[in-house]
């Protein structure tokens, strides 16, 4: 099946609208990058990075961090406000079996970061993404070529043409 969210009628405009909400609020566009690969680590999908300083250059992308994403906590390359949201994601995805996935403490340093605007949208982004990847692994989708520049990049939801 193609991705349902081009058979089922009238759900792809929502979807698009919340990305764009999520995107306007000011969290960094570098910042929902790394959660949104973070997240599909975490959830098995397989994410193409470039690996060569000329495969990057050569995708137009600047964010040499992307290949240490799952290693974050032992990179000193990412920020405050990125460890905190990483951190965020991991807990908020990670949710089988845990009776307070997201601790007081992971939410609080988030929170120091990010307005509550912000932070909302980075957790709606979190609840997009792991929904994302759940629709693709269901329906056995393609994996995502992470080859994009991330002054450019857009939302999966944003690079899908409207079902005709």
């Amino acid at each position: 099946m193609p991705n349902p969210s081009l058979v089922v009628p009238d759900v792809l405009p929502p979807m698009r609208a919340v990305v764009k909400a999520v995107n306007s609020v000011g969290v960094p566009l570098k910042t929902l990058v790394l959660v949104h690969l973070r997240v599909s680590q975490i959830n098995g999908r397989t994410v193409q990075l470039p690996k060569k300083q000329h495969e990057f250059e050569a995708a137009g992308e600047e964010d040499l961090r992307l290949p240490v994403v799952e290693t974050w906590r032992e990179q000193d390359c990412f920020t405050d406000a990125e460890r905190s949201v990483l951190a965020l994601a991991e807990a908020a995805t990670r949710i089988d079996g845990i009776e307070d996935p997201v601790s007081d403490e992971v939410w609080d340093e988030a929170a120091r970061h990010f307005t509550e605007e912000q932070l909302g949208a980075v957790v709606m982004h979190i609840g997009l993404v792991n929904l994302w990847n759940r629709v693709n692994v269901a329906t056995k989708q393609e994996p995502v070529d992470w080859r994009v520049n991330p002054k450019t990049w857009k939302p999966m939801t944003e690079r899908l043409s409207p079902a005709s």
